[in-house]
């Protein structure tokens, strides 16, 4: 099964965004979605869309006619997929940095993986289980680089996660780093030149 996983778009995701995402069997968004457009958008490139509601996804800054969209966003989700559950927050109440993913893991300690947005930053750190993934922004601000995603691969046997990162140009690539063992320790993708 291939889930898409994005965050932090703010009302708008980035089109190269949408490409990388068409084809996925899901989209997961851990909040600050914005709008009920953004949900409509990724709807458009994938079957299924679930979505985790983040410190900004609040009635005053969603548009007036969405915000019967907005109270039905869950502030957490629980995804059985193959091999394991993938558990959603936005994180912006579990601290910042290693403390963040430390409490993380200690309050879903039976997932094997949580995914939180909030910080902008795309972050994989999968030094032990279960993994703590940050996709990053997906919309125009702060992406500190360009917008991103990740991609779990989500088999019986094992998961893989491939983060991918838009450039200037609007298109995607996929940063070289894939993620298959919990072995692998914390990878922070950074732009390259």
């Amino acid at each position: 099964m291939r889930v898409a996983i994005v965050s932090d778009t703010h009302g708008f995701v980035a089109p190269e965004i949408l490409d990388s995402v068409a084809g996925c069997d899901l989209v997961v968004h851990a909040g600050d979605v914005g709008s009920a457009q953004v949900l409509r958008a990724l709807r458009a490139c994938v079957d299924e869309v679930v979505a985790v509601r983040g410190n900004n996804d609040i009635a005053a800054k969603w548009p007036a006619g969405e915000v019967s969209v907005l109270t039905r966003l869950p502030q957490e989700l629980r995804l059985a997929l193959p091999g394991g559950d993938l558990v959603v927050v936005h994180g912006h109440d579990a601290g910042t940095g290693p403390q963040r993913h430390r409490r993380l893991r200690r309050r879903y300690a039976d997932a094997s993986a949580i995914v939180y947005g909030h910080s902008h930053r795309l972050v994989l750190d999968c030094a032990e289980k279960p993994w703590v993934l940050n996709p990053g922004a997906a919309g125009h601000r702060r992406t500190f680089g360009a917008p991103s995603c990740l991609i779990l691969a989500a088999g019986k046997a094992a998961w893989k996660v491939k983060p991918i990162r838009g450039n200037a140009k609007g298109s995607a690539r996929t940063v070289t780093t894939t993620v298959a063992s919990p072995d692998a320790g914390l990878i922070v993708p950074r732009k390259r030149s």
